[in-house]
């Protein structure tokens, strides 16, 4: 088992940090924390610096001022670069991670190495926008965890459910404990600006992927396809029979579909350089 210690930002945000290596940074889904990155510690350790924050409102990070905007969520990770004194990054973003991410992409391009999303959304039918909209409500009535155990039962597979009480547990209490004002703000950006600049998404140069699983019922399939055909660079993953929370789920996975892609983007950066592998 790794243990890291976190660490903090100036500006408040918690973080961990390991590993050797060219930067990754991975950004976690609403309601989450960055605790939930251990799989991709432990399989990309070895290759590369990993790093997972909490987002504003979330885990031990600073909460976000009223009205805060997506590109402020983007800031705070370039807040975490400066302090790291890291010039670029690779930046994987989870779900609403994964608008940060987009956002970040698109406001700090030169502080941009690679585009990971992971089962984010894009271009929501109005069907998927009320229901989100709805839960919406209902978080602002009744807190985090008012959705808790629909949630749970859309991001995990029934059998990984069955298999790790002690952890669906854990994550319900995460979901619980969450800051009212912070969950609900960032709760409010993922249900609007799934199209956030959408028509700029042509100007991201970085290699790019966009992956979700087969089975997510709110980061559709449709939804990964439909954004990577914005974006110049972007590659396409569907991972068969996965849902929501594969990273957590199936990390293994998860991880050799990410080692391939860094390693593909690693040697393109070195072709463009004109370095000799």
């Amino acid at each position: 088992m790794i243990r890291l210690t976190p660490e903090r930002t100036a500006a408040g945000t918690s973080y961990l940090a390991a590993g050797d290596g060219p930067p990754v940074v991975f950004i976690h889904g609403v309601g989450l924390n960055k605790e939930m990155w251990g799989g991709q510690f432990v399989g990309l350790m070895p290759h590369y610096r990993v790093i997972a924050y909490d987002m504003l409102g979330h885990g031990a990070s600073a909460l976000p001022a009223p009205g805060t905007a997506l590109l402020g969520y983007a800031d705070q990770l370039l807040e975490l670069l400066e302090h790291l004194q890291l010039p670029a990054a690779t930046v994987i973003g989870f779900s609403m991670g994964g608008l940060v991410a987009r956002a970040f992409a698109l406001h700090y391009p030169e502080r941009l190495q690679a585009l990971v999303v992971l089962n984010s959304v894009f271009n929501r039918s109005a069907e998927q926008r009320a229901g989100v909209i709805a839960r919406t409500g209902q978080a602002a009535e009744h807190g985090p965890d008012a959705n808790a155990e629909a949630a749970l039962s859309r991001w995990f597979s029934r059998e990984y459910q069955a298999a790790n009480p002690a952890q669906i547990a854990a994550l319900r209490e995460t979901l619980a404990s969450n800051d009212p004002q912070g969950y609900l703000t960032t709760y409010e950006l993922f249900a609007t600006q799934d199209m956030y600049r959408a028509d700029d998404l042509g100007s991201i140069q970085a290699p790019a992927l966009i992956a979700t699983g087969e089975l997510d019922p709110g980061s559709t399939p449709q939804m990964a396809r439909e954004m990577a055909e914005r974006i110049p660079h972007a590659e396409v993953a569907i991972l068969h029979e996965q849902r929501h929370m594969m990273p957590v789920e199936s990390p293994r996975l998860v991880n050799q579909m990410l080692l391939n892609f860094l390693t593909q983007a690693r040697r393109l950066d070195n072709q463009a350089q004109g370095i000799v592998a």
